[in-house]
């Protein structure tokens, strides 16, 4: 990537402000994470800084930071500076992470990973409410530490999580797991997979979520359901046309180890009316919140977007 690429991204991010849509949401990986993707990205903090510096309306989200990479004093330190520049627009979306070279590269045991999550979250919910926390954990002991300057709101917790079957190389399972499940219940809102073609695992999930925080106490109205989609619109009645161009966008970002149908499948693909009708089951499942990603960063995808998907989805 190029500086003009760099400003580019700051520009998209302006045309995002200007435009109909919630917030900006980035990807967090510290590395290419083979067998998903086939690219990386810009440090998702360090973008969303920069973000805040050149809008003034959206929310700014991560999708999802991979919290057991960062010491959570530091990371802390980070959401609570982002916060504040940003007039409260932070939110803070987590996950377990999977990809093995990333926490080799790190020296932390992918084995820990959800233990070391749940332990960072509960010390970073501290750090951003209270003076002189001391905390005794498995992975990091700190004693009274305070942070300043601290925000005058938490940001919103949002918990990735899902059944996953179109990602063959992670060590996700196919089903809800139970720590995530123990991490939604404590979040105000949940990531679910993405669902493209198939978005049924993702209507199971959101029953088995509902179905939990009843079983222990929770009202499910309480928690925001959203997803992530990456997409590219084509304007066009023909689905093989429109495949013919996406498949090809879909590579260039996940890279070739996972099958066109596994690519279908996991993401938004074939014409703005088949998107439309794959948005329109999963809000029929309960779905409140849709995180969309495009392939590009060519600002005409945000038109293209606006004009076929939200504004016919909206009505």
């Amino acid at each position: 990537m190029g500086f003009d690429d760099g400003r580019g991204l700051l520009d998209y991010c302006r045309r995002v402000d200007d435009g109909p849509y919630e917030d900006i949401w980035v990807i967090d990986h510290l590395l290419v994470s083979r067998g998903v993707y086939g690219v990386s990205w810009i440090d998702s903090m360090t973008m969303l800084a920069a973000a805040a510096g050149v809008t003034e309306r959206v929310g700014l989200g991560t999708a999802a930071l991979v919290m057991p990479l960062r010491h959570p004093v530091i990371l802390a330190k980070e959401i609570a500076s982002l916060h504040v520049l940003s007039g409260g627009r932070f939110r803070f979306g987590v996950a377990v992470g999977w990809h093995p070279e990333e926490f080799e590269a790190v020296g932390v045991p992918l084995r820990e990973r959800g233990a070391r999550t749940d332990e960072a979250l509960a010390i970073i919910h501290r750090l951003l409410t209270e003076d002189s926390v001391t905390y005794e954990g498995r992975f990091w002991q700190i004693e009274d530490v305070t942070l300043r300057p601290r925000p005058p709101t938490v940001p919103d917790l949002w918990v990735a999580g899902g059944t996953l079957t179109h990602a063959p190389d992670t060590p996700d399972k196919p089903f809800m797991a139970a720590g995530v499940l123990k991490r939604i219940f404590g979040a105000e809102a949940w990531m679910a997979r993405s669902s493209g073609s198939e978005p049924g695992d993702v209507a199971n999930d959101i029953k088995v979520v509902r179905r939990h925080l009843a079983d222990n106490g929770r009202d499910p109205a309480t928690l925001t359901i959203g997803a992530t989609q990456f997409l590219h619109v084509v304007e066009t009645d023909s689905e093989a046309k429109a495949v013919a161009e996406q498949i090809p966008r879909f590579h260039a970002v996940m890279g070739r180890d996972r099958t066109d149908d596994d690519l279908r499948a996991s993401y938004l693909t074939g014409t703005p009316a088949q998107m439309r009708d794959t948005i329109a089951q999963l809000r029929d499942a309960g779905l409140e919140y849709l995180i969309l990603t495009p392939l590009v960063n060519d600002p005409r995808q945000l038109d293209l977007i606006e004009q076929h998907i939200i504004g016919p989805s909206s009505g």
